[in-house]
């Protein structure tokens, strides 16, 4: 299946692990890289920075450049191409460029100063998961430095609450259009009302795990797999750092049922399984899949 990935490049660090992801993205899902800086557009620069047309040109032609370089250093095997765009804002410009070329994900970088391995959301980040209608992938800090050319498996972090779903169909359709395995992580202990004894819980949690594999058994293809694992621990944090992880491996959570339709929020188990998470999260619409969505 034909499909394009969106990456929101700067000449950082940050951007050297969004286009490291993208690319390897890329890869897995045979879909074409679109590397994008997006420039401010003229009312909302600073009033010190002159209007000037030469000023204009030669802050797209440095762009430009970059992007250049930035593609010569990606896999020569992944069909890549780079823009320049103009916006109020650099969520604006790749939300824009998203929609354009009928992106499957927006791929963008960990804020500066952030740990090795490690997720720290930046202004833009924190602003495409308040209004992005695609799906949004967090490249944590250090990306570029490691070898993993594909994805090797896709984990899903599902529970009960809406959305769910959605977030399932997206994760098997990734898992199937990389030839990969799928690994479900319930968080039904996380769900459930306070208060629900230990037997309750574990009913509730072996029924929707029986539910949801069959689900995601439906949407792959026979020759691939998929687990459904419980998270071990009392906390959120502590369910996440005490799983496994691939190299390489991908991991989806829901947005908060608190998000507008077809708009992404990380709700509250999201931003804690993001402080923990050594891999990179892919933030899916709670819509996503509805009529007029990809």
């Amino acid at each position: 299946m034909s499909s394009s990935i969106v990456v929101g490049y700067t000449a950082t660090d940050a951007g050297a692990d969004a286009a490291a992801l993208g690319a390897r993205l890329a890869r897995s899902l045979d879909a074409t890289l679109h590397l994008v800086i997006v420039l401010p557009a003229e009312g909302t620069r600073s009033p010190v920075v002159p209007p000037e047309r030469a000023y204009e040109d030669h802050i797209r032609a440095q762009a430009k450049r970059w992007l250049e370089d930035a593609i010569l250093r990606l896999p020569h095997e992944v069909h890549s191409r780079g823009h320049v765009r103009i916006a109020e804002s650099f969520a604006e410009g790749l939300i824009a460029a998203g929609e354009e070329f009928d992106a499957r994900l927006i791929v963008v970088g960990a804020a500066a100063g952030s740990l090795f391995g490690r997720h720290r959301l930046g202004s833009v980040a924190s602003e495409l998961l308040h209004s992005s209608t695609i799906p949004v992938a967090l490249a944590p800090a250090g990306t570029a430095t490691q070898d993993d050319h594909v994805v090797p498996r896709v984990t899903a972090a599902v529970g009960t609450r809406p959305g769910a779903e959605v977030l399932l169909d997206e994760a098997a359709a990734l898992a199937a259009d990389g030839g990969v395995d799928l690994r479900l992580v319930s968080l039904v202990p996380f769900d459930v009302p306070p208060g629900l004894d230990t037997g309750a819980i574990r009913v509730v949690g072996e029924e929707h795990a029986h539910e949801v594999l069959a689900r995601a058994k439906d949407r792959l293809p026979d020759t691939l797999g998929a687990v459904m694992e419980e998270a071990p621990g009392d906390s959120v944090e502590d369910a996440v750092s005490n799983l496994s992880w691939l190299p390489g491996e991908v991991a989806l959570v829901g947005s908060s049922r608190l998000a507008q339709p077809r708009r992404l929020f990380l709700g509250s188990t999201a931003a804690k399984m993001l402080h923990e998470l050594p891999v990179p999260m892919i933030v899916v619409p709670r819509t996503r899949g509805e009529a007029g969505d990809r």
